[in-house]
């Protein structure tokens, strides 16, 4: 099956990690700088720093430097992406539990003679 989505692979694993999950999350707010972004987790800001890193390496942040502060948005049309790909799959699945909800009720109207 041909990948569609090419960056998918790399977002998802990006979003494998629970802090860069939180960082999009945040970002889903609105702009926040490095600082900010770092704020919550117990971790010094260089190995923060290789979670932006992950994250636009994924193209799924941007980031702006003005002077001293870093500013990170999000990237939404990737995130609409992967957005698509869960919609395919979601397509994909109710309609095989479909054909055999339909499957599952001729058997049974058959064994039962109906």
């Amino acid at each position: 099956m041909a990948n569609f989505y090419p960056m998918l692979d790399s977002a998802f694993q990006a979003l494998a990690d629970p802090t860069r999950r939180a960082v999009i999350q945040r970002l889903g707010l609105g702009p926040a700088t490095v600082s900010e972004l770092a704020e919550p987790f117990d971790m010094a800001l260089p190995s923060f720093l290789k979670h932006i890193r992950a994250l636009e390496s994924a193209r799924l942040i941007a980031s702006t430097k003005e002077g001293r502060v870093r500013t990170c948005t999000l990237e939404r049309e990737n995130l609409l992406a992967i957005e698509r790909w869960f919609d395919e799959q979601r397509a994909l699945w109710k309609s095989r539990y479909s054909n055999l909800d339909h499957l599952l009720k001729k058997i049974g109207e058959e064994r039962n003679g109906d």
